[in-house]
């Protein structure tokens, strides 16, 4: 039975969420009803990280599993076709060996978000960027964003329904930009608490607007404690870019 490694983007807002719902319609469940109509398989994909809803994707990484071995051009082009009324598209597809595992193979996950910097709302990227009118100084969130780099106790940025089971992650990448109108922020770690990104979008964003300083930043990471986090950015500016494999 051979897999199938599929690089997959897709526009998080008209989905509950990566993972399959019983009624609420998903990203999981467009590709496998795009599967089920390409070969007449039911299945189960997995998938390198699970978004929530509203969160975007450039770069998620899923696999398949058919009972035929097709090309894998065919493959992705199918799955395209039957994909032609969703918010979903198949990047690119290659066979993958036996072993290899979407989830447990990938060794780093990279994230992007977008902060919309200007007085005028977005007219062409509604619900694809965070629209703050405060001028924001991204600067002071990298400077603030250095804090958070590294092996810590991310219980602060950890959101109440999180199922890991632990609190320690090991964050390789903070990076704060401007790009024009927007503010860049960039993470990548192996793996992230259940809306921490999110959560450290929303704390940096404080010092951005001036309202915390860098420090406050380290002191709520050190507080350990949810209740010291900041807003929690909305999902509208959260894309899920890269996935990471060993000796790739």
């Amino acid at each position: 039975m051979p897999r199938y490694r599929l690089t997959i983007e897709y526009d998080g807002r008209p989905y509950s969420g990566f993972q399959a719902q019983a009624v609420l319609p998903s990203v999981q469940g467009a590709i496998e009803a795009a599967v089920k109509a390409f070969c007449g398989q039911e299945l189960r994909i997995a998938a390198a990280g699970r978004t929530d809803t509203g969160v975007h994707a450039t770069g998620q990484v899923v696999h398949v599993d058919l009972e035929r071995a097709w090309p894998a051009e065919t493959v992705a082009n199918a799955l395209n076709a039957h994909l032609v009324r969703e918010a979903v598209s198949v990047l690119d597809a290659v066979v993958a060996p036996d072993d290899w595992h979407a989830r447990f193979s990938a060794n780093e996950r990279r994230y992007l978000y977008r902060i919309l910097n200007r007085r005028a709302p977005p007219a062409l990227d509604v619900g694809k960027v965070w629209h703050v009118k405060k001028a924001i100084d991204a600067q002071a969130m990298h400077a603030a964003a250095q804090h958070l780099v590294g092996l810590h106790d991310f219980t602060t940025f950890r959101d109440m329904h999180c199922q890991a089971k632990s609190p320690l992650k090991t964050l390789d990448v903070a990076r704060v930009s401007r790009v024009g109108d927007e503010v860049h922020l960039e993470f990548s770690a192996r793996s992230f608490l259940h809306r921490q990104v999110r959560s450290m979008t929303g704390t940096l964003a404080e010092v951005g607007v001036g309202r915390w300083t860098p420090d406050d930043v380290r002191t709520a990471l050190d507080a350990r404690d949810r209740t010291a986090c900041g807003p929690v950015a909305p999902a509208d500016g959260l894309y899920l870019t890269g996935v990471g494999y060993e000796g790739e």
